[in-house]
């Protein structure tokens, strides 16, 4: 580029940048002067609609110069009639676009930190327990209490949770609150610390992932890839004529990339730039996707805060110092080339130009919307172990139900006027929670039967003196004694 300067400059002191240091470098390892010229059209070189060559390359053919320095591609069409030296920079064709603008907050932004699946699966985890949690209380014994402790006789053992209490329980864990009923039961109270745990991973995650969302500006951007550009019609995109970048995309096989060109040969007005600065100011005025080398990219990202590279790259290549055929400053020149790469001194010159002058910082560019919303890839697990949970207070449940219907067969055998086996005082046990209308109440002394029973024919004296009762709809009640 042209060196500014208050004063008038004349000579190679009138051009600064990269290429200018290198060719520098290079002659003094190789040890020859030189005369920097411009070439007259402003082209790298590419075959005109005549078959002609122009830019840098003509210049070649035409002795006009000795070398040509700049980001100049090697390809197989330009080898064909001029030598290249090793390459000096490797690079690639991407995408150049206009930074997306920041997503403003919706009205429930508050959703964003946990994907739909996990508010969907959070919400059947909370009916999930809150069920689980009713019928196991039902279920186990000793859940069941005496609501009158100072009355040691009552006839009636009590369950608070019913239906709404469950649901109670498990919405106020969920919101942090609490509750003022707390399980009983061995089997419940897995299912509470459970679900207490689960709620402190949801919630602490969800309160993480918050603070990013309400931090960080969320980007959206309409196109992430190639395949994303080739398969719209909004946004327009072009390249430079007349360049390697669009020899690249004219012959190419691929199906993405052909499909490409074709949009780009028959859209009008053009897509195409005379200069990559044009293309630059395309892409500024918003609605145009540049495909240039991405050294290029990344050299005018550093310089332009309101441009940022696309996706990756669509093919590898490297820059190259072009020579007249069979020039002898070829080998020389390519010596060099090794020798300042192996010292560090072209990544010395790289740093200088790209990131030391630059004033757009990667790290500050790509600070968008990096905070996602938390998937089943991230918290699943805690589904997982509260489903376990589940399993296992079903299992203590069922144990508990087990080992308390054999402590009351057992007693039955010793004081009681009925003998029944544990199969019948288990399902006398079943019979009360599996009732649909059944209330959180049940009565504390149940009346027994079975086939070997005896059994009175009118109500009277029972046999050996003790207490003859009926059921009720609502409990047990006395007869005689």
């Amino acid at each position: 580029m042209v060196k500014k300067s208050e004063h008038p400059l004349v000579g190679n002191d009138r051009y600064e940048g990269f290429c200018v240091d290198l060719i520098e470098e290079i002659g003094n390892v190789v040890g020859f002067s030189y005369v920097i010229n411009l070439v007259p059209d402003g082209n790298y070189g590419g075959k005109t609609a005549t078959g002609e060559w122009n830019g840098m390359v003509k210049d070649l053919l035409d002795r006009r110069a000795d070398i040509a320095v700049a980001s100049l591609t090697i390809s197989s069409v330009r080898s064909e009639v001029i030598d290249f030296t090793k390459p000096f920079m490797n690079t690639g064709i991407s995408i150049l676009f206009k930074v997306p603008k920041g997503e403003k907050p919706g009205l429930f932004s508050f959703l964003n930190p946990l994907s739909i699946q996990i508010w969907l699966y959070t919400i059947a985890s909370y009916l999930v327990v809150s069920f689980a949690l009713f019928v196991l209380a039902r279920f186990s014994p000793y859940e069941w209490h005496n609501p009158h402790p100072c009355n040691a006789e009552s006839e009636y053992v009590e369950n608070k949770f019913s239906m709404a209490n469950s649901l109670w329980f498990a919405v106020g864990t969920l919101m942090q609150q609490g509750s003022d009923i707390n399980p009983r039961a061995i089997s419940t109270r897995i299912v509470g610390g459970l679900w207490w745990f689960f709620t402190l991973i949801i919630i602490s995650s969800y309160t993480a992932n918050l603070a990013a969302f309400l931090t960080v500006e969320k980007m959206v951007s309409p196109i992430e890839n190639a395949d994303d550009l080739s398969r719209q019609t909004e946004i327009s995109y072009g390249t430079r004529s007349s360049g390697s970048t669009m020899t690249f995309f004219q012959v190419s096989k691929i199906d993405t990339y052909a499909r490409m060109w074709r949009y780009m040969e028959s859209k009008r007005p053009s897509v195409f730039t005379k200069t990559s600065e044009e293309g630059i100011n395309r892409v500024m005025q918003g609605n145009y996707a540049y495909l240039m080398e991405s050294s290029m990219i990344a050299y005018i990202t550093q310089r332009n805060c309101n441009l940022t590279q696309i996706g990756g790259l669509l093919d590898s290549k490297g820059y190259g110092i072009g020579t007249q055929r069979g020039s002898p400053y070829r080998d020389p020149i390519s010596l060099a080339i090794l020798q300042l790469q192996e010292n560090g001194k072209i990544q010395m010159l790289y740093n200088k130009w790209w990131k030391n002058m630059g004033s757009c910082h990667g790290d500050e560019k790509k600070k968008d919307s990096k905070a996602s919303a938390l998937g089943v890839e991230n918290v699943g697990g805690i589904f997982v172990v509260l489903l376990a949970g589940l399993a296992l207070s079903v299992i203590v449940a069922l144990f508990e139900f087990i080992w308390h219907s054999k402590r009351s067969a057992k007693a039955d055998r010793v004081s009681g006027p009925f003998k029944q086996s544990l199969c019948m005082e288990m399902a006398e046990e079943l019979r009360f929670p599996i009732r649909c209308h059944g209330s959180t109440k049940k009565p504390a002394i149940r009346n027994r039967r079975c086939s070997r029973c005896p059994v009175p024919d009118v109500a009277g004296e029972a046999p050996n003196g003790l207490v003859l009762v009926e059921v009720g709809r609502d409990g047990f009640k006395e007869i005689h004694r």
